[in-house]
């Protein structure tokens, strides 16, 4: 690693160099992400490409820190340039769209990276609106885009917080592309709110839990299957009711 940079409390941004990223891309999406393990540790985590500097080989990734809860954010927390991690990736699905009327991106402390990556690549003047869910205030960054922003912040609360406040806000009229990723009992909520009362087609969103409360990393990956599939079902049960 090269540097280190403390965003905010809870949020270090970490940038690697040298010649174990020779030959690494990180493709054409904004949700780009690389598996990570600490070299004294079988475990992997999962974290999004901030940033990749192609002509210098440089790599960004921001790393939520909680104390010393977790595998790679502990490790993050007292990283200095020379150290090493083991990677592998990338990999990634979404980039916005270029041709949507606007642009929604939801979620929670976590996906602030890939949302901050995403705004990036908005077309200028076109609206975007974000909503993140954040635990205290210092935990807010400036995040900038071509676009034309509606950012909010969600202090607190609880699964539900995101899809009250999206509720609330007058929806925008035309085409949405819509990233909704976070906690899975929040993005469930939310894609069911969006697909059911908002009409949106499923192939306008993309949508995933990427954490669950109560869960390791392990337990949650294990989970997901069925966890994909209640999702689908909440809404092929209502579109078998009519409703």
């Amino acid at each position: 690693m090269q540097s280190t940079e403390w965003l905010t409390p809870r949020l270090v941004r970490i940038v690697f160099g040298g010649e174990g990223l020779d030959g690494f891309d990180a493709g054409e999406f904004t949700d780009s992400y690389v598996k990570l393990q600490v070299p004294d540790s079988p475990r992997t985590r999962s974290y999004t490409v901030r940033a990749w500097d192609p002509e210098r080989e440089l790599l960004t990734i921001d790393f939520v820190v909680h104390g010393d809860e977790g595998i790679i954010g502990p490790w993050a927390a007292t990283a200095r340039p020379g150290d090493r991690l083991h990677l592998r990736g990338p990999g990634g699905a979404y980039a916005p769209e270029p041709g949507a009327d606007w642009h929604l991106m939801i979620g929670d402390q976590s996906v602030i990276p890939a949302i901050a990556a995403s705004l990036e690549r908005i077309p200028a003047r076109r609206p975007v609106r974000v909503l993140l869910q954040v635990d205290h205030a210092d935990d807010e960054l400036e995040l900038h885009t071509p676009g034309d922003l509606d950012l909010r912040w969600i202090h607190g609360g609880g699964e539900l917080a995101l899809v009250d406040a999206l509720r609330e806000q007058p929806w925008l009229p035309g085409d949405v592309h819509a990233f909704v990723h976070g906690e899975a009992a929040s993005v469930r909520a939310l894609r069911r709110f969006l697909v059911v009362e908002r009409s949106v087609a499923r192939e306008r969103l993309s949508i995933s839990g990427y954490w669950k409360r109560s869960r390791t990393d392990e337990e949650w990956r294990a989970d997901k299957p069925e966890w994909n599939r209640l999702v689908e079902a909440d809404l092929d049960g209502l579109s078998a009711a009519g409703i």
